[in-house]
């Protein structure tokens, strides 16, 4: 399951987490939002505890939108040690966020160990 997270829960559970975030940004409007969600499901459950996802409603949250700059969803960014580290935005479907995922979680675990 995903933890879902608002403006008040934000620096608590991705600004001063001690491991590293995906912020996955969505709205309910958005399709591809959703047909992504089983694609960071399974990167959780394979991550395990090197990464945490937690999802932010763009809609419901707009001060983080705008921190963010967001200009398109779903978006995507890995956060460590309070520090955006990758931004993930304008992928066309699931292979390309499979092979971006991949990518960024190698990077992650190589600062990691």
């Amino acid at each position: 399951m995903v933890l879902s997270v608002n403006e008040r829960t934000f620096k608590q559970e991705v600004l001063e987490s001690s491991t590293p975030v995906l912020v996955h940004f969505w709205a309910p409007w958005c399709g591809l939002c959703r047909l992504i969600s089983p694609i960071l499901i399974r990167f959780q459950a394979e991550s395990g505890q090197n990464v945490k996802l937690v999802s932010i409603n763009a809609d419901e949250s707009l001060k983080l939108a705008n921190t963010y700059r967001l200009t398109t969803l779903p978006t995507l960014i890995l956060f460590e040690h309070g520090q955006v580290v990758h931004r993930l935005e304008g992928f066309h479907g699931r292979d390309d966020l499979q092979k971006a995922i991949k990518k960024m979680m190698l990077s992650t675990l190589v600062t990691t160990v």
